[in-house]
């Protein structure tokens, strides 16, 4: 058996890492298994659907590095699931309805007074057509045996197919909604693997009546937990964090990857460089029922990883016209992500505009500046300077190292001085120094 797996988003908005995560799921099961990866676009909603949309989940994968090896688009296919629904029509699966949404509506109510389930009641056949009124087709349900599976993630699973509605397959205006066209989907493109979301656990149960009358076998079904935000509680907030927040907080893909591929599993969190090493080793056992709780600190802490273990070469294009290997191997220890950079150009190569410092910092400084004019900037400069002006001034510890950091870079923090000092010059420093002691 060739795996082929899918992620079939709807081009209504852009991806957020709920998606991404079931995307990178099915992905790295295809990568692993020498398998095919599809993204099929389900575009079938005219209203809510868009070309913008549309390309941004393309762009979105691309930038992720989970590019498909085939892409489809449900509007495209239109003729093929006609096809399918006359046979359907034919063989007594599909059946006409008339009813309207309140009176539904309605009929559920006065069941659930009874404590009786809302599954739908189908009319008998001879039932009158009300006039004037297009009908909505449904899916008719096999009563009989129970439908059951061994799903990779949540194990024996069992449904009784008469506790469940006949799903509604397509309107009145002749648009589908997303339960058969799915299946036909799946059973032409020879999906292998459907991994998604433990909310469509139900409807994976109905669209295996569905794979049987199209007569075909379904696939191996995995339902992972739902992702919720790091409290615990579903959030809205989680919609919104996508591939644009991402990248706008400086953040490179993997780091996101890496987290979106372990949490909710029994296998640590932790920064994996290659998507092929994720994939070797994902193994839908070591995932659990509970919520995954996605957290996206976790994802900027293992950014920084990322960024401390980054060569020159593979940062290069990314960084400002002039940096050099130097100036990237003194500052990437301190770095957050690869765009913060560019904020210590200035106090390398530039200028600053002079801190502003206590009397007794400045008196440290003054002497710092004195002391640095005359110093043989060739050997150790920060340690002879601070030596020195620790012996002059008595000052120690951050009484002696906050004002003269704070002069010479303008920040309370950074890389190491030894490195900066050097990097920044003789000139620079004394320049920073003498203006910082006159402020």
């Amino acid at each position: 058996m060739t795996v082929a797996t899918r992620f079939a988003p709807s081009p209504t908005g852009r991806l957020h890492v709920g998606n991404i995560r079931t995307a990178l799921h099915n992905f790295l099961f295809a990568r692993k298994n020498g398998g095919e990866f599809i993204l099929r676009i389900d575009d079938t909603d005219r209203e809510r659907s868009t070309a913008e949309f549309d390309q941004s989940i393309c762009d979105d994968l691309d930038w992720l590095g989970l590019r498909p090896d085939r892409i489809v688009r449900q509007s495209e296919r239109l003729d093929l699931y006609e096809r399918e629904f006359v046979k359907l029509k034919a063989a007594g699966r599909v059946y006409a309805c008339y009813e309207t949404p309140e009176e539904l509506e309605l009929r559920r109510k006065v069941l659930l007074g009874r404590g009786l389930p809302p599954v739908y009641e189908r009319k008998p056949e001879d039932s009158p057509v009300p006039e004037g009124r297009a009908p909505h087709w449904r899916f008719r349900l096999n009563h009989g045996d129970p439908i059951q599976w061994t799903d990779l993630v949540r194990g024996p699973q069992r449904f009784d197919p008469k506790l469940l509605s006949d799903p509604v397959i397509r309107r009145e205006d002749g648009s589908w909604l997303y339960l058969l066209p799915s299946v036909i989907d799946d059973i032409d493109l020879g999906i292998t693997h459907i991994v998604r979301g433990e909310d469509h656990v139900s409807n994976s149960a109905v669209q295996i009546q569905m794979f049987e009358a199209l007569g075909s076998a379904p696939p191996h079904f995995a339902h992972e937990a739902l992702l919720v935000a790091a409290e615990g509680k579903l959030s809205k907030r989680l919609g919104s964090i996508g591939v644009d927040q991402v990248r706008d907080a400086g953040l490179e893909p993997m780091a996101l990857l890496s987290v979106l591929a372990r949490i909710g599993t029994s296998q640590p969190v932790e920064a994996v460089e290659r998507l092929d090493e994720l994939a070797s080793d994902l193994d839908f056992a070591h995932f659990g029922r509970a919520p995954a709780h996605f957290d996206l600190h976790e994802v900027e802490l293992l950014n920084a990883r990322f960024i401390h273990s980054l060569d020159f070469v593979s940062v290069r294009d990314r960084l400002p016209p002039g940096a050099t290997e130097q100036d990237w191997e003194l500052l990437r220890p301190n770095l957050a992500s690869v765009s913060g950079f560019a904020d210590w150009l200035p106090v390398l190569h530039g200028e600053i505009e002079p801190v502003e410092l206590g009397h007794e910092e400045r008196a440290v400084v003054r002497e710092a500046a004195a002391i640095a004019a005359e110093l043989d900037w060739s050997s150790e400069p920060w340690k002879r300077l601070t030596e020195q002006v620790k012996e002059r001034t008595g000052q120690k510890g951050r009484a002696l190292f906050h004002p003269l950091r704070a002069a010479i870079t303008g920040l309370d923090s950074g890389p190491e001085m030894a490195g900066l000092v050097e990097r920044i010059g003789k000139e620079r420093v004394v320049r920073r120094l003498e203006a910082a002691a006159r402020r």
